[in-house]
């Protein structure tokens, strides 16, 4: 008779179909065309400001130009602004950032707290209006919102268009040079369209998933976890958190009782979902297998990032118990989870040779570790084990 333990995981082996599986509110109406102002000159951009800043909500779109300027040097921005969008319900302005050398009037807008910038995709816009002088002191990212509902390849500006409205948004100008002077009419309402979009694709994420949206507001500082964490949430650490953690066990500047204690904190406190994630993969990179009780109760979080990195972690700590949880999430309607499941059910069934990992001390005294497959059967220990050794010394 076959083992049974030696049969596949039901659902580990079968392709994951792609797409969003789940239910889509109804079609929103698309935005009236409303009117559109180009401005080029100071006095252009003094009246729109006084205009913006009596808004609270206001699309924002950005145009840029790729590559460092010859002015400026090797030193200078990659990307440059060239124009940038701001749309309030009935008219959008195209200011014109190539010509205008100070921007800073602009400042009273994308700093005022009280004033909610909505981004599709923060981090580029973000960048290099930042390099302008524009620091953004309350804004949404609805690309990461939409991501949280849809999943990744579902939340494009186009993709969330067509579900949100059936629009299909004509993206043949993108790769334009934005450089160009004098723009086109064409080029300036392919400019004023997205930041249009953006405006009205915020309404119709507030209306039918509020919760998920403001999940993804930024206003201020983000929620405050343990100084040894942050680097591993931000991607900023130079070492594996492995070794990070280590080396600071090794010095006392942490302990085992500690480290429980701040990411079962951090856990508790962080909203953003993405900061989330990335403290359950360093929960799974530590091997913290005490907290698997509270991750598992991440499998039924309201967003997809969250679901889909917990299936992740509880798998690489070899949660067994959590197995029919997991399984379930093989019909949750977002891809992203899907395939996250499924990848977890296989490394819960899979029983790969172990790592070892022999520290040494190189000339300098700084350690190199070497990570390789151990052909010694009386090694029973893999090489994270071997490092949390050290921090159980």
């Amino acid at each position: 008779m076959k083992d049974r333990d030696a049969s596949p995981e039901p659902g580990v082996q079968e392709k994951v179909q792609p797409g969003y599986l789940g239910p889509t509110p109804p079609l929103g109406r698309p935005p009236a065309k409303g009117r559109r102002l180009y401005v080029e000159r100071p006095e252009q951009l003094r009246d729109a400001v006084e205009i913006l800043r009596t808004a609270r909500i206001i699309g924002v779109d950005a145009e840029f130009v790729q590559g460092r300027s010859r002015l400026l040097g090797e030193n200078g921005p990659s990307h440059r602004l060239a124009l940038l969008q701001l749309a309030i319900d009935g008219q959008c302005f195209v200011i014109d950032a190539w010509r205008l050398a100070d921007l800073s009037p602009l400042a009273a807008v994308t700093e005022n707290p009280e004033i909610s910038i909505l981004l599709h995709g923060a981090g580029a816009d973000l960048h290099v209006m930042a390099e302008r002088g524009l620091n953004v002191a309350h804004y949404f990212d609805l690309e990461a919102a939409s991501r949280s509902i849809f999943g990744q390849n579902e939340s494009s500006l186009a993709a969330m268009l067509q579900r949100a409205f059936g629009i299909h948004l004509d993206k043949s100008l993108q790769r334009t040079d934005w450089a160009r002077r004098p723009l086109p009419p064409a080029m300036v309402a392919y400019a004023a369209r997205d930041a249009e979009m953006t405006l009205a694709l915020y309404y119709w994420l507030d209306e039918h998933y509020h919760d998920i949206l403001v999940l993804h507001e930024y206003v201020g500082g983000l929620e405050p976890v343990a100084e040894w964490i942050e680097p591993f949430l931000r991607g900023s650490s130079s070492l594996p958190a492995e070794l990070a953690v280590a080396e600071a066990r090794e010095k006392g500047l942490l302990s085992e009782e500690q480290i429980y204690a701040d990411c079962r904190a951090a856990l508790a406190s962080l909203r953003h979902p993405m900061r989330r994630s990335r403290l359950l993969r360093l929960i799974a990179d530590l091997s913290l297998t005490g907290l698997a009780p509270e991750i598992e109760a991440l499998l039924k979080a309201p967003t997809s990032d969250e679901r889909a990195a917990a299936a992740r972690a509880l798998g690489r700590l070899g949660h067994q118990s959590s197995r029919e949880a997991i399984r379930a999430l093989l019909q949750d309607p977002v891809y992203d989870v899907r395939k996250a499941a499924q990848s977890a059910l296989r490394t819960l069934s899979s029983s790969p040779r172990p790592l070892t990992a022999q520290p040494t001390r190189l000339t300098d005294g700084a350690r190199s570790w070497t990570i390789g497959e151990s052909d010694d059967a009386a090694n029973d220990t893999d090489w994270k084990a071997r490092l949390r050794s050290l921090m159980d010394e």
